[in-house]
């Protein structure tokens, strides 16, 4: 008797659930229209691509396709734990990562606390425009213009040569390839993600100036008392996304900016597996280290989380 009663609650609960979702889809039929490109867009190039993780798991060839290549299991994750390049590659993008992090998520706190406090409305608008530049220009023209900059006839070639008395490009000596890379990315990305800051700013209930005001506080006391306070929780959920992506440092700048001459410190995990896939069509090899990066940034993600839940009670769920 029970058994057929919560049966029937559970087909209750399923009918209830799709007649709700057919009487949502007929109200909000244009919503369902516009967001169902974005849908499209996630499933066409981010889960449907995951099926081709099983070449990591295969010697894959073109012609005989992802199922007809014959089943290795792991021997290509114990290739890449067993070679040569991966303490390299994994300790280089761990490097560069936690240096963008420690020098690059203060930075558009700061350029945002500095724009609020900006009170000419004109001289505020030409500051911001400056600083909002860098994120429209493509990687390729951005890493030309630092290849210039850096050059032993650039800028800042010269300036740093000068000061250590070397006579070459900055991005052939390995030992300068991190900073040129984090400072060049701070420079690219601080005025665009300080908007994030500026509108949690905005959110904060001006009384509470007033408040801290008419307590004595001046322009520090109001900003470690209220101004810091009220963004934390922003601060700390972007944080939280920004340490998930430790292990996807992206290619694109580093395969423009590197050369055989920095691999032993330019060389990361994205670029490793650019050249073994695209370059030496090596693509089970490839599919596997990516296989493993992808894990290992779901385990930091999660751990990250777990970690900001249990300390502040502020996650991303």
């Amino acid at each position: 008797m029970k058994a057929n009663k919560s049966t029937s609650v559970k087909k209750a609960d399923k009918t209830s659930f799709g007649v709700r979702l057919k009487k949502d889809v007929c109200k909000n039929a244009d919503l369902y229209v516009l967001v169902m490109p974005v849908i499209l867009f996630y499933v066409i190039f981010h889960y449907a691509p995951i099926l081709g993780a099983i070449i990591a798991f295969k010697d894959y060839t073109p012609n005989l396709g992802i199922f007809g290549s014959p089943w290795v299991g792991f021997k290509h994750f114990i290739e890449f734990f067993q070679s040569a390049s991966f303490f390299t590659v994994f300790r280089n993008t761990i490097v560069i990562s936690f240096s963008s992090i420690v020098f690059g998520f203060p930075a558009p706190i700061i350029l945002a606390l500095l724009f609020k406090e900006l009170s000419n409305k004109y001289f505020s608008g030409f500051i911001k425009t400056v600083a909002y530049i860098p994120h429209f220009i493509s990687v390729m023209v951005l890493c030309a213009m630092i290849k210039q900059f850096v050059s032993d006839t650039g800028l800042i070639g010269l300036f740093v040569n000068n000061i250590t008395g070397g006579n070459t490009s900055l991005l052939n000596n390995p030992d300068y390839f991190t900073p040129v890379y984090v400072v060049s990315e701070i420079w690219q990305t601080m005025g665009w993600n300080s908007i994030v800051y500026m509108a949690a700013f905005s959110a904060i209930d001006t009384s509470l100036y007033e408040a801290a005001e008419i307590d004595g506080a001046g322009r520090w006391g109001k900003l470690i008392h209220v101004t810091i306070p009220g963004v934390i929780t922003t601060i700390i959920i972007m944080l939280i996304l920004k340490l998930g992506k430790v292990f996807s440092l992206g290619y694109e700048k580093i395969i423009l900016l590197y050369n055989p001459m920095t691999y032993e410190k330019a060389d990361i995990i994205s670029s490793f597996v650019y050249r073994k896939g695209l370059q030496e069509f090596n693509y089970s090899f490839s599919t596997a280290v990516g296989l493993f990066n992808s894990i290992i940034n779901f385990i930091f993600l999660i751990s990250v989380n777990k970690i900001s839940k249990k300390v502040s009670d502020i996650s991303l769920w």
